[in-house]
């Protein structure tokens, strides 16, 4: 999404063995109306009464995309911080 001109990524994730949703790999397997309701909560949760709304999303992504924003925003914290990378799991 975009959030006041920046980009701000929302990664929509479930924890291991959930069982409610273990077999759902990607947003396009949810219900239209689910993914619709995380859209509208998004770009609505700042919203103050009487302000302007500075949130945009312009394009709901898949699983292998999310994957490479969580690798990239991963390698930029190893460089700033000088950190060891974290084991992923996909």
């Amino acid at each position: 999404m975009i959030d006041g001109g920046e980009a701000d990524d929302k990664i929509v994730a479930v924890l291991d063995n959930d069982p409610f949703w273990d077999a759902v790999e990607e947003l396009a397997s949810l219900p239209k109306v689910l993914v619709e309701r995380l859209v509208h909560y998004f770009t609505t949760y700042k919203l103050k009464p009487g302000g302007e709304n500075r949130v945009a999303i312009v394009d709901v992504y898949d699983r292998n995309h999310a994957r490479h924003v969580i690798e990239a925003a991963v390698a930029d914290y190893v460089e700033a911080y000088d950190a060891a990378p974290p084991t992923l799991r996909f």
